[in-house]
């Protein structure tokens, strides 16, 4: 390959030199890159509606777990740009492949709230069918939803469905092989797959800049030959429009694509969390100041797309979601004790078999 063909093939891939956005943390509108298109006005005032019942549905699930309800909860307080265009960037045909932290994103799909919660209640690994709503079980470990995302978007492929499936995955993730793994396999087979980087800026404690010292995440695609692209995280119009020209990209047979989202993470990693040992009250209260659901909210009030009626309406219909997850948390949970011994293998080990009758046994001791 001659140089100016081998610098015309990288700068093929390059993302923009500055994160892409549309608009300021202020809601004014500022001049996009060439190549994205703003999303329809119908459609941002969709996608306001769902941040601002996300949010409410986020802050519940918070509140719950101070209250013992819920056993453990990782906020996306702050990510809920994010959560929301990717979800709306996809079909129904696609698949997601969520971390721990992206319940506000399922519960945008669609999901049961309730169903939703279950694993992060300690009732099931998933509340869910996958295979229905076309979205795997959260991941907890920190990258092997990349590698199960290239595979399915691979087998949608070979299948002829029209199907692209996108990953979500953390700033700390892109650290761990299997996310490397994943975008070699998914560029060496040009597989339908959207890897999503949040770079909520802190792997649970650790600062991004004590993990990785690549100029951007977004840059982790290229020595894979894999397009990329940084946008602001806190700005819906432009995490929409990267999103959707990345799904498009994978879907028109082009191969992977990665996005990173400059974001950050408004509460602690998880209720067990004490966030103030490791990051300044300064720094979170200037990520305050960029808040994605204000920045949207003040943007589509200037444009004359959402009304102080429509406010009311949809925090009205914010605060049925929220009573609706407390009566279900109120419920207590009707569990089979022998269900921790099923889908473990497709035929139960003798280790099992013991298991279960001893259990058995135990409860059987306590009835009689």
């Amino acid at each position: 390959m001659s140089v100016r063909a081998l610098r015309q093939a990288v700068d093929g891939l390059l993302p923009s030199l500055a994160p892409v956005r549309f608009v300021a943390e202020d809601g004014t509108a500022v001049k996009a890159p060439a190549g994205y298109t703003r999303p329809p006005d119908d459609l941002l005032r969709e996608a306001w509606r769902r941040m601002v019942i996300g949010r409410r549905f986020d802050t519940q699930a918070t509140a719950l777990t101070k209250q013992g309800r819920l056993a453990v909860y990782p906020s996306s307080r702050g990510q809920e740009a994010c959560q929301i265009a990717g979800v709306l960037a996809l079909r129904a045909q696609d698949w997601l492949f969520p971390t721990y932290r992206d319940s506000v994103a399922l519960v945008s799909r669609g999901l049961d709230p309730m169903q939703v919660l279950t694993l992060l209640r300690g009732g099931w690994h998933c509340g869910y069918d996958p295979a229905a709503v076309r979205v795997a079980p959260q991941c907890t470990p920190l990258a092997t939803q990349t590698i199960h995302a290239v595979g399915m978007a691979e087998a949608l492929r070979r299948n002829g469905e029209d199907g692209v499936a996108m990953a979500f995955i953390g700033d700390g993730g892109t650290s761990e092989g299997d996310f490397h793994e994943a975008l070699n396999y998914a560029a060496v087979l040009r597989a339908p797959v959207v890897f999503f980087v949040q770079n909520n800026k802190y792997a649970i404690s650790v600062p991004l800049a004590r993990q990785s010292a690549a100029p951007a995440l977004a840059y982790k695609g290229i020595g894979y030959g894999m397009r990329s692209e940084q946008v602001d995280g806190n700005d819906l119009l432009a995490v929409l429009s990267v999103l959707t020209a990345a799904v498009e990209h994978a879907r028109s047979g082009q191969g992977p694509f990665l996005v990173e989202a400059h974001t950050y993470r408004m509460d602690a990693h998880t209720n067990a969390d004490d966030a103030t040992r490791y990051r300044q009250a300064d720094e979170v209260e200037t990520w305050a100041a960029a808040d994605p659901l204000t920045r949207l909210e003040t943007h589509l009030r200037a444009q004359g797309v959402i009304t102080d009626a429509d406010v009311d309406a949809v925090q009205e219909e914010a605060e049925a979601l929220a009573a609706t997850v407390r009566a279900g948390m109120n419920a207590d949970v009707q569990a089979d004790a022998f269900e921790l011994f099923e889908h473990v293998f497709a035929e139960p080990t003798p280790q099992l078999r013991e298991q279960r009758a001893l259990l058995a046994s135990e409860l059987d001791a306590q009835e009689n």
